[in-house]
């Protein structure tokens, strides 16, 4: 009962002493406050310093490098003005080259048209000859078929004649008995005979002699000639045997048998002079061995 007795605290000493608490914790976080920012400021300061030094060194190094930068731009600078400088002596020599190319070329071109030129008038002229020549050769052809034209008017005229001529021709008997041939009394008509190719035919012209002339492949030796009575007297030598052919008239068939032929030869006579006979031998075109 003593305790409630005692005096209860007063509301003064109790603010105090709440007062007192809220100073102490007030200094003690005032304190703590202090110590915080005294760390700040120091990290601060680090941190400022260390800024300065890194900026220090980008200061240097931007220095280096701009310097660097530099050198290389005056270097650029340097060599682009000698790679201008080599670009205008590389223009002017390539100009330079250039027109000696050009005119190379205008010479190589010159050149080529003189030769054109020539070869141009060389072919001109070769036309020009070649169509005298076709011009001549034209008109040559022209001549040639206008001679052919008349050589086979003469051809048919002639074979026209030598039908005739042929048409005309006679046969009679020989000396010896003999069916001859076909038998010629002058040229024209011996050249029909020739023409129709049956014998083979010699022409001759004899006069009297010592000795026997050859006629073809036998020998004639003329003893007489009467041109008044045209009657002749001869030697026929062949197969070494002599065989007299005595007063014989003019176109008749003489004839005369060889050993080599199965067809008697016909010799006659168509002109009789002084001393003088003339006429053809026809031979068988076929010779062999008789039995």
């Amino acid at each position: 009962m003593s305790d409630q007795n005692q005096p209860a605290p007063s509301s003064s000493s109790m603010l105090s002493k709440v007062v007192l608490g809220l100073v102490v914790i007030v200094g003690a976080a005032v304190g703590y406050l202090y110590t915080q920012i005294n760390q700040t400021r120091t990290e601060i300061a680090q941190t400022r310093e260390a800024l300065l030094d890194e900026i220090s060194k980008i200061h240097e190094t931007s220095a280096v490098t701009t310097q660097t930068s530099r050198r290389s731009v005056e270097t650029l600078k340097t060599e682009l003005d000698a790679a201008r400088r080599q670009a205008s002596q590389l223009a002017g020599q390539a100009k330079e080259d250039a027109e000696k190319h050009a005119e190379q070329l205008a010479a190589s071109l010159q050149k080529v048209q003189q030769e054109q030129e020539k070869r141009v008038a060389a072919v001109s002229n070769e036309v020009s000859q070649v169509k005298e020549t076709a011009s001549a050769a034209t008109t040559r052809i022209a001549e040639v078929n206008t001679d052919v034209t008349n050589v086979r008017s003469e051809v048919a005229t002639t074979r026209s004649e030598l039908e005739k001529t042929i048409a005309n021709l006679r046969q009679t008997q020989g000396d010896l008995g003999v069916q001859s041939g076909l038998i010629a009394t002058n040229g024209k008509e011996l050249a029909a005979l020739k023409a129709m190719g049956e014998r083979n035919y010699v022409e001759f012209k004899l006069g009297k002699t010592k000795g026997p002339q050859r006629v073809g492949d036998i020998a004639v030796l003329l003893k007489n000639a009467d041109p008044k009575r045209n009657r002749y007297t001869i030697n026929i030598v062949a197969d070494d045997k002599t065989v007299e052919k005595k007063d014989k008239t003019v176109n008749e068939p003489v004839q005369f048998l060889l050993s080599r032929a199965t067809q008697p030869y016909e010799l006659v006579v168509n002109e009789v002079k002084k001393d003088l006979i003339s006429g053809y031998l026809a031979a068988p075109k076929v010779q062999q061995q008789r039995n």
